[in-house]
């Protein structure tokens, strides 16, 4: 049994930003599923989006965050976050050597898709996660417990439906209760519900879930981006391909040469991300190859280190001037409904990054958007929590008699990710979603009462079944196409009946009752 003050779940850059900036006097715990260094952040090639740029002003930023986001976005989200990213950048650039600059000493800014200035700052070339996370890790104080590989799984409520902490499980199987009087997600999408993903492999929507199980509101499930460009050889995806590669000149092609996206946006390559991972789906799907053509790009593996790394790998031959791409799975829009500091419908529950929806990215994020958020929350929750967290007041479990009902048959955790694919991908219909929610509802996980005897790829399967039915009963209910949320049966964009009006999920009543704890709170 541990007690924090503040408990962290996840080691992303929100985490991490939200760690580094608590006060010395509040205990702080972060547990991560894997390693701090395999966070999704920490693989980000991309880098962070503000109007610094002389030319550049806050107000065209939100613009394209809006018009990207296709006007689903929380105005009052989009126009705090986005005002507040030149500070955000000029904090953490003042600090240290983490992003890149030109020889005058001045921020180098990159161009991705859908942005109408240059106002992408890197580090690193095509590494900025990696520097980001270093340099907050450099920041975290003595307050601060790090355990890693520590599987967190059940969220622990009180008697007045307050979140007091966590049940977690460790590799050797060994179960730990964490109280904490404040409980924050940070645990990221649901990227690896699918075949092709640029996710790390521990992003397997595990917070939503725990979330949803608990009794928080999910909302906009449905918006799932999916990146244009992953490295696809033999049938596989091999990692991400920047946009910023696109925002050096590169352009989609297929094995012929023909350029893609002539005609089919003013922005041609650097078209919203859903509009050109459609179109590359498109090709794909009548038996063309895409490759993005690199060649007029010079010192390309000066400017994109990273990339080449992950080419040369895995046996391409960049001179060739060409990488072969497909589309995957890249972030969530939706999760746990939260306002601008992070707070859930939960008391004593938060939610940050990707995990979260503030409303910021809308029906499809703006490239860069992500990191940004991530900053602009874990410090904005710190301000909250310096100021009013209340310290060292815990629960205590009195574990009751518990009786291990027989498992559910669970489904192979790649047959789950190729059904959400090809039924709840890229292009969605009527048909293969409605088979989709018959084929989830067959396991019939919400009637799992309780999870401690279930190994770690058993619960992951679980939490990946209970997200990918958030996703396809969203996706079901939503028949318009916004975003990253494409129906082939009604392919337009419905102003009148769809236009800012969200899904919110929460769990039954009757639901909520068969996953009751058999543990009794009690107070300290």
């Amino acid at each position: 049994m541990t007690n924090s003050d503040v408990l962290i779940l996840g080691s992303g850059i929100a985490a991490l930003q939200l760690a580094s900036l608590l006060n010395k006097d509040l205990n702080v715990r972060i547990l991560t599923k894997g390693k701090v260094r395999t966070a999704n952040s920490y693989l980000a090639q991309g880098g962070i989006a503000a109007a610094i740029g002389k030319h550049d002003h806050p107000s065209k930023h939100i613009a394209d965050t809006l018009e990207a986001g296709r006007y689903h976005n929380n105005q009052e989200a989009v126009e705090q976050i986005i005002n507040a990213a030149p500070g955000l950048i000029t904090f953490i650039s003042e600090q240290g050597s983490v992003f890149d600059k030109n020889h005058n000493g001045e921020l180098l800014l990159g161009m991705e898709g859908a942005h109408s200035e240059k106002r992408i700052v890197h580090g690193g070339g095509d590494a900025t996660g990696k520097n980001v996370v270093e340099f907050l890790i450099t920041k975290l104080k003595e307050n601060v417990t790090i355990d890693e590989n520590v599987f967190a799984y059940e969220l622990l409520l009180d008697s007045k439906k307050t979140c007091i902490g966590v049940k977690a499980k460790e590799q050797d199987g060994t179960i730990k209760y964490h109280y904490s009087t404040n409980t924050i997600l940070a645990t990221g999408g649901c990227g690896q519900l699918f075949t092709y993903t640029s996710n790390a492999p521990t992003v397997n929507g595990d917070g939503i879930a725990m979330a949803y199980r608990a009794g928080a509101e999910i909302v906009d499930m449905e918006f799932i981006q999916f990146h244009p460009t992953l490295l696809y050889l033999n049938g596989e995806t091999k990692g991400l391909i920047s946009e910023a590669v696109r925002g050096e000149g590169a352009i989609l092609v297929t094995d012929d040469g023909t350029p893609i996206m002539e005609g089919v946006h003013p922005l041609k390559d650097l078209a919203p991300r859903h509009v050109v991972s459609q179109k590359i789906y498109d090709y794909r799907k009548n038996g063309y190859n895409v490759y993005l053509d690199i060649s007029n790009i010079e010192n390309f593996k000066d400017r994109f280190p990273s990339i080449t790394s992950i080419c040369e790998e895995n046996g391409l031959q960049l001179s060739e001037g060409r990488i072969p791409v497909a589309p995957g799975s890249h972030f969530l829009m939706g999760g746990v409904k939260t306002d601008l500091a992070g707070r859930t419908s939960i008391k004593g529950l938060y939610a940050i990054g990707e995990a979260a929806c503030t409303g910021l990215h809308g029906a499809n994020r703006l490239a860069s958007n992500s990191l940004l958020e991530g900053l602009y929350m874990g410090k904005k929750l710190s301000k909250w929590l310096n100021e009013s967290a209340y310290k060292q007041i815990h629960g205590k479990m009195q574990i009751g008699p518990y009786i291990q009902k027989e498992k559910v048959i669970l489904p192979d955790t790649q047959q789950i990710k190729d059904y959400m694919m090809e039924r709840v991908g890229i292009v969605r219909d009527a048909v293969n979603l409605r088979k989709q929610k018959a084929w989830l509802d067959h396991f019939k996980v919400h009637q799992i009462d309780n999870f401690d005897a279930y190994s770690f790829e058993e619960m992951t399967q679980i939490f990946m079944l209970i997200t990918a039915n958030l996703i396809t009963e969203s996706a079901l209910k939503r028949t318009e196409s916004r975003g990253g949320h494409y129906r082939s049966d009604f392919p337009a964009e419905d102003h009148l009946h769809w236009l800012n009006k969200t899904i919110i999920h929460k769990i039954s009543k009757e639901m909520e009752r068969n996953h009751e704890h058999i543990e009794t709170a009690l107070a300290t």
